[in-house]
């Protein structure tokens, strides 16, 4: 049997969504661990005042390529950026380009997606679910194509409790709703995105649905498969444990607890939170291709990539492992001691959100002004609010997500194969991966170094003291009314003689009340 690593061999590969989370880890693994491929075109928009090819630059100054640099830089000379915009008709590929992607391009991935949760209905139409027909269009042209991989999320069914590996009718006919994209302004659109939506808790997984259902009837005869990730998160193991570029998910939610910003959160502790670290799903999406280019499946096959199965964890754990962390941890210029509670309860949750999230950012912006200072806190609490307002869904549900085809894959792979593209997550250590990924969020996205942990972690021993004082204050401030009510009845009664029976009785009952 060939393997993975040969198989990619002198071949041409085609990434959409390469300057994104996952792309950029995909493009990485595709150049650190299979040498002999032949060029890897990766399809990009011009951004700003950045050209494609000033784009690639900036990709390939991400620290996810320096060991790539340092060991192997002749491989970097292999990625080709190609001017393209999946929004756009034919997907904004010249057509130079696209005699040189129809010639020469064998595998196809296919990242690009808003990942959005509150994205406009009207956009996530035309990346998600017309982006995917497009890129259908061309792959139908390309003379050697044996593997097209379509990146889609685990939770696109999930007004499901259980989601087997395969696609499911769409929740509406999309192509009703592309001819509509062309007409109806974008007021209108919002306007009818609840209903439209239906079940689905935002735009994104409802997309992602109709472009499953798009590429089902499209494909053909075309060798696909379709991958379906759940949360993404930072690496696990390769190629920088911890690393990620981005507040998604998660993420953001780190970046708030670990500042002691984020204080309460509607989630319940008992369900499942299925998250998946980025490399897990990149090297499943590489076996894939390879398994759909040498067995040749005569049906599409789905790959649900989850860790639920295999490695269940609990929002209450991660709760533990990641609040533990942070502690050990600490962020730089923390505004308070990092104090996350979960609750489970909507209107309660909203209660401490409303006094611990909106009254100290107004205060503390208030307190600004007057210092002449520039506020940001309410600013930071909207946005707070709003990722927490994007999770709420998947922290107050569970899925079982069935994963055969990812286990029979799996099973189908040499060992060698096995360590090198592993996507099992059966060994993954949950407090150890949680203290990476807090980690990486520190250097990573919030550009903190680890050399200055002793200072971060002197400022957070002074906002525990702080913190705990306010505490103490408050349990004082309590119970003070009580104390004093006490004393006051026990005065009166005292005044009044030796107390009978009947009196201790009101005293107690005074008490009490």
């Amino acid at each position: 049997m060939t393997s993975v690593s040969d198989f990619y061999r002198d071949r041409c590969i085609l990434i959409t969504g390469a300057t994104g989370f996952m792309g950029k880890v995909l493009v990485e693994k595709l150049l650190r661990s299979c040498p002999g491929i032949a060029t890897l075109y990766l399809l990009m928009r011009p951004k700003g005042n950045l050209d494609v090819r000033a784009r690639l630059e900036e990709l390939l100054n991400s620290k996810l390529f320096d060991n790539l640099r340092a060991t192997q830089p002749e491989m970097l000379s292999k990625l080709m950026p190609i001017q393209g915009d999946i929004t756009l008709p034919g997907l904004g590929i010249s057509c130079s380009d696209v005699a040189t992607i129809t010639t020469n391009v064998s595998v196809v991935f296919h990242a690009a997606a808003t990942v959005k949760f509150d994205e406009a209905i009207k956009v996530s139409l035309q990346m998600n679910v017309l982006g995917t027909r497009r890129l259908i269009e061309l792959c139908h042209k390309m003379d050697k194509l044996v593997a097209l991989v379509h990146v889609s999320t685990a939770y696109c069914n999930c007004d499901r409790g259980e989601v087997q590996e395969m696609v499911y009718p769409p929740p509406m006919d999309p192509y009703k709703l592309i001819d509509l994209v062309d007409w109806m302004d974008d007021e209108t659109f919002n306007h009818l995105t609840p209903k439209l939506i239906g079940s689905r808790p935002n735009t994104y997984t409802f997309t992602k649905a109709l472009a499953e259902h798009v590429l089902v009837k499209e494909a053909g005869t075309l060798p696909v498969a379709i991958v379906r990730p759940s949360i993404v998160a930072a690496a696990w193991r390769e190629p920088i444990p911890g690393w990620v570029d981005n507040l998604n998910g998660p993420t953001g939610l780190i970046v708030g607890a670990g500042k002691g910003m984020l204080r309460t959160l509607h989630c319940i502790g008992d369900l499942v939170a299925d998250l998946i670290p980025v490399d897990i799903p990149i090297n499943l999406m590489i076996v894939a291709a390879w398994y759909t280019g040498t067995h040749r499946p005569s049906s599409i096959q789905v790959y649900n990539c989850v860790s639920g199965m295999e490695r269940p964890v609990r929002w209450g754990e991660i709760h533990e492992h990641g609040m533990a962390a942070l502690k050990k941890n600490a962020m730089n210029d923390v505004v308070w001691y990092p104090s996350l509670h979960f609750t489970k309860h909507k209107t309660l949750n909203t209660i401490g959100v409303l006094l611990q999230h909106w009254l100290p950012a107004y205060l503390m912006d208030a307190a600004a002004r007057i210092a002449g200072k520039r506020p940001i806190m309410v600013r930071i609490a909207q946005k707070l609010d709003r990722a927490a307002s994007c999770l709420e869904y998947f922290t107050t549900h569970e899925w079982r997500f069935c994963n055969e085809n990812v286990q029979q894959l799996w099973a189908v792979m040499s060992e060698s194969d096995q360590r090198a593209f592993n996507f099992a997550v059966a060994s993954l250590h949950w407090p150890t991966y949680m203290e990476q990924y807090c980690l990486g969020t520190k250097r990573y996205v919030m550009k903190e170094e680890l050399s200055t942990l002793p200072v971060a972690r002197k400022h957070l021993s002074k906002m525990y003291w702080l913190h705990s004082a306010v505490k103490g204050l408050g349990v004082f401030a309590a119970i003070l009314p009580f104390t004093l009510s006490y004393s006051f009845l026990s005065n009166v009664v005292g005044a009044a003689g030796d107390p009978s029976a009947d009196d201790h009785a009101a005293l107690e009952s005074s008490y009490a009340a």
